[in-house]
């Protein structure tokens, strides 16, 4: 069962990141944790934990300043959503083919 929410000190100790480095992601609204509570009862969510990693990816490992990381994000997402539309499309296609094969099979003799 995959875990549906990370805690602050998780996701700090997960990535070995500081608040500094947090708060700066949170600020240009790259992540956006929940709050319940206050800023130590902040909740990553998996998608949220996976924006980080590549953030972190990103800017430490590639040398990829904070607009680009937003930019690189934003094109996943749009990728992803892409994706998606196109897996919906294939299974429309499918789910017509079969109906039409249905159909010609009840038409013969």
């Amino acid at each position: 069962m995959a875990k549906e929410f990370f805690t602050l000190s998780e996701v700090k100790e997960l990535f070995d990141v500081e608040n500094g480095f947090l708060d700066l992601l949170e600020d240009e609204q790259i992540i956006c944790p929940q709050c319940e509570g206050g800023p130590q009862e902040k909740l990553f969510s998996p998608t949220e934990v996976e924006k980080l990693r590549l953030a972190k990816l990103l800017m430490e490992d590639m040398g990829v300043n904070l607009p680009g990381v937003e930019v690189v994000l934003r094109l996943r997402q749009n990728m992803i959503e892409m994706r998606r539309q196109f897996d919906a499309i294939l299974e429309d296609i499918a789910r017509l083919f079969r109906q039409t094969l249905e159909h010609m099979g009840e038409r013969r003799p």
